[in-house]
């Protein structure tokens, strides 16, 4: 008989009494150990069973623990004699700031001062133990929603330290979400001042804290050394590239097949491998999204479990804004294209509206993206390949690119019913109200790029466009033909559908008097550089129009119709 598939269970001594799905991850408790680290931060997407892993280790450790052998005597981590004896036998704090989600400064610290109180709560008997001095009880009872911000970044190292005078062991401290408060900092503007506490308090705690037994922090993303950690010389830090930890989180093909089969769904595994495969942790391929996998066997549908379980606010915002180099690598990794880049996997977040190579590496670290290979280039950088994941995230991008432009739904629809009649007029129109409502909002980082906003926008709606045609079109930009590269070429499926030719220009004040010369300008080109030749392997001349597109802040201007008529005016011009 199955066991029972439970949604959102992090509780692991609750998945194992209730006798819910659980795939044996015990190996992990032997191999983290075993490593002897100090402190170990684990960056893997969300929903990959970080959350139940630090709740695993707490159960196995901690002295409240104790005796209960009933949660691991079927696990493999039971097989190991050495383990059974260490199983309830460390104090073990275990904290998590999932919850520290805050618009403002004083939000943040308040959330966060109340987790620490709640903490100490759940500690209380320390101080009614006759084993803490006088003062010892005067500083227990200080942690409290009010305190100060130095009292609340020594609260755990304190905390550990009454631990070891009751036990007589040094602590293990778990961390779950160490960055969650982070990333909302810096999407609501107070990154510096969270960060100057946050060096504080990880500090005391992981670095001169002589009452710590082991760390372990786990979240989404590595921020920077620099940022958060600048004194933690002893942190060894585990991304989704790393070596260690590859099976730990998220399901390996085997484990997913076994679910499949005892959940009578074996005939699914090719659609299954299509929608949630592709994970990668170090060198481990065909790692699988849980979250996924754990709701498919319980509703026996394809749907995008894992992309609907996050707002996305911070990688759309991020993408939005981005350059146009960006939006064109993006273009390709949904039209199937891997692209290279040179990153840290550090994140410095004061960094990801300027440097596009952060960006990468918070698509990476957050799994939107993987790394298909890694090279060491001559000088020394890394260098990545990158692909979009599985078709759940694939589908995800195509309704954030939409999502762009559902204020203004309206007049993008019509510009795209007018492409498709050659109603130059109605594109005009719906075009000039999509960029007033849109332009602003693909350039409104912390450094507007002036002249760069038109093509911002327009390779934000081609983005957009990839969703409204994929079915009717293959999209592509910047890409050869003829004697150059032209900015957009949309090739029909159906023999019967016209080719279609974009250029984009910014109105340049010194050589073109009016908007129209831009937009003549683009045409010349398209004329010029002979970029039909790809369209015409495949379309008659008498089906590929062309385009020109001219940007002047927000106007916008477009000419354009059949390149036969073109051509023709262009000869008899001659």
């Amino acid at each position: 008989m199955a066991r029972v598939a439970g949604i959102g269970i992090q509780d692991f001594s609750r998945i194992i009494e209730n006798n819910c799905f659980y795939a044996d991850k015990t190996a992990f408790i032997r191999e983290w150990w075993e490593n002897q680290d100090t402190v170990t931060l684990i960056t893997r997407p969300r929903r990959f069973g970080k959350t139940l892993a630090v709740n695993m280790l707490e159960c196995f450790f901690s002295v409240r623990y104790a005796g209960r052998k009933d949660l691991f005597e079927h696990l493999a981590i039971w097989n190991q004699e050495a383990y059974r004896s260490l199983q309830g036998t460390y104090p073990v704090i275990s904290l998590s700031f999932a919850n520290v989600k805050a618009e403002s400064f004083q939000a943040a610290r308040e959330s966060i001062f109340q987790e620490l109180s709640d903490l100490y709560n759940q500690h209380a008997f320390l101080a009614e133990s006759s084993r803490l001095t006088g003062r010892e009880k005067e500083l227990f009872w200080k942690v409290k929603e009010e305190m100060s911000d130095m009292t609340a970044a020594r609260s755990l190292m304190r905390l550990s330290a009454f631990l070891y005078k009751y036990y007589g062991k040094r602590a293990i401290i778990l961390l779950d979400e160490y960055d969650t408060p982070m990333q909302e900092a810096y999407v609501n503007g107070y990154w510096q001042k969270l960060a100057e506490f946050m060096r504080k308090f990880m500090n005391s705690t992981f670095k001169t804290n002589p009452y710590l037994e082991r760390g372990l922090m786990t979240g989404i993303t590595r921020i920077s050394r620099e940022s958060v950690f600048s004194d933690l010389n002893n942190l060894v830090v585990v991304t989704t590239t790393t070596k260690l930890y590859e099976t730990a989180f998220g399901f390996t093909e085997q484990e997913v097949r076994c679910a499949l089969e005892e959940f009578g769904l074996q005939n699914e595994m090719d659609g299954v491998k299509r929608w949630y495969d592709g994970f990668r942790f170090g060198d481990m391929e065909n790692i699988y999204n849980p979250w996924s996998i754990l709701n498919f066997l319980k509703f026996r549908e394809y749907q995008p479990y894992w992309a609907n379980t996050s707002s996305n606010r911070l990688i759309g915002s991020l993408i939005q804004k981005s350059s146009p180099d960006v939006k064109m690598a993006m273009e390709g990794l949904l039209n199937g294209t891997l692209f290279r880049t040179c990153m840290d996997e550090q994140i410095v977040y004061d960094q990801l509206e300027q440097d596009e190579h952060a960006v990468w590496s918070l698509l990476l670290a957050s799994g939107y993206l993987k790394a298909a290979g890694f090279l060491q280039r001559p000088d020394g950088r890394p260098e990545y390949v990158l692909d979009i994941v599985n078709l759940e995230v694939l589908q995800m991008f195509e309704e954030m690119f939409a999502q762009w432009f559902a204020a203004c739904s309206s007049d993008y629809n019509g510009f795209i019913q007018s492409l498709f009649c050659n109603d130059t007029d109605g594109m005009n129109l719906y075009m000039n109200r999509l960029s007033c409502a849109a332009v602003s909002s693909f350039d409104s980082g912390k450094k507007p790029s002036g002249q760069a906003q038109p093509e911002r926008f327009y390779h934000g709606l081609v983005l957009g466009m990839m969703l409204a045609l994929n079915g009717r079109y293959v999209l592509t930009s910047n890409r050869e033909s003829g004697r150059g590269r032209y900015d957009v070429m949309l090739e029909p499926k159906n023999r019967a559908d016209d080719g279609i030719i974009f250029e984009f220009k910014v109105s340049d004040t010194a050589k073109e008097k009016r908007l129209s010369d831009t937009a003549d300008a683009a045409i010349r080109q398209i004329l010029d550089k002979n970029y039909a030749q790809v369209l015409e392997k495949t379309c008659r001349k008498n089906q590929i129009r062309i385009y020109g597109f001219a940007f002047s802040g927000k106007d916008v201007l477009i000419r354009g119709g059949y390149l036969s008529e073109f051509q023709k005016n262009s000869s008899q011009a001659e």
